[in-house]
């Protein structure tokens, strides 16, 4: 565990960044005694969000009114999928 004071830690922030890079914490001093940690943050990682056709019915529904779907997106992926020619996988 490194230390630092205040005012090293003002003066050579970035010698002190990439410090956090190798060690976990840095411990923060002010006349010698410890007044603060630094740790480093690692930002926690999202799941992705799923699609939900249910979801997105309701959606439609609110926005297009009740009863009318639109398909619009379906209309396109099938011209743009009917200019390629089919390929097969290899077993």
């Amino acid at each position: 565990m490194k230390t630092i004071s205040i005012r090293d830690l003002r003066q050579k922030w970035p010698e002190a960044e990439s410090r956090l890079q190798v060690e976990k914490e840095i411990i923060i001093t002010r006349d010698a005694k410890p007044v603060a940690k630094l740790v480093r943050y690692e930002e926690p990682q999202k799941p992705r969000r799923r699609f939900d056709p249910v979801a997105h019915a309701k959606w439609q529904e609110s926005v297009f009114g009740k009863g009318r779907v639109v398909r619009l997106v379906d209309k396109y992926i099938a011209a743009d999928r009917a200019d390629r020619p089919l390929v097969t996988r290899r077993k």
